[in-house]
């Protein structure tokens, strides 16, 4: 396949932080467009999953396969702790990294170059390749070493996309809170889509 054509494959993260709903419709938006996801999620993240959503996280693999299996692109499932995956070498190529919801715990990881399991080795790995790496992080009030670690991080071009959703296009209902946000990330990515509709003055 020459690289015009090349399909795109894009890794997301979850974490622990709440608002596990953003990855997962992130996911979807993505796979709907015959995007294929290279997928991580923390221990923790499978527990919000559970506490927020109802997954149950018993057959990882086994659910990963039921939610996604039957869009255009695919979804890859990666255990936490396999350290030799694929999204763990630079010479995997992948378009970028969005870990969505991103926990302050992980956040630090990153910033820190502390790459102890999965998720945050594939993380260093787009800063060490210059590949884009979006975060968004879930968390409030937020302290001085919080806003220091993304200041450190959005220094070396990692994009900040705060959990925030917007009120001028009167939101309805908690999909279109959701669909804001989620919209923003591909918005970053440069990813088109039709989650929310854009301000025309």
């Amino acid at each position: 396949m020459s690289e015009l054509n090349k399909k795109q494959r894009w890794v997301v993260g979850i974490t622990g932080a709440s608002g596990s709903i953003y990855g997962i419709r992130l996911i979807e938006t993505l796979l709907t467009a015959n995007i294929d996801v290279h997928m991580v999620i923390s221990n923790a993240g499978w527990r919000v999953l559970h506490e927020e959503l109802g997954w149950k996280s018993t057959d990882r693999e086994g659910i990963v396969k039921e939610k996604f299996g039957s869009y255009p692109g695919v979804c890859v499932y990666h255990p936490i702790a396999d350290i030799g995956a694929s999204i763990a070498s630079g010479s995997f190529q992948v378009e970028g990294m969005i870990i969505a919801p991103c926990s302050m715990g992980t956040l630090s990881s990153v910033a820190h170059g502390s790459s102890s399991n999965l998720m945050t080795r594939a993380a260093d790995v787009m800063l060490k390749e210059g590949r884009p790496l979006v975060l968004v992080p879930r968390e409030t009030p937020l302290h001085a070493i919080h806003l220091e670690n993304m200041l450190k991080l959005s220094r070396l071009g990692v994009k900040m996309i705060p959990a925030m959703p917007a009120f001028y296009f009167q939101p309805q209902t908690m999909d279109d809170l959701i669909n804001f946000v989620v919209g923003k990330v591909l918005d970053s990515i440069r990813i088109d889509h039709h989650l929310f509709k854009r301000w025309e003055g």
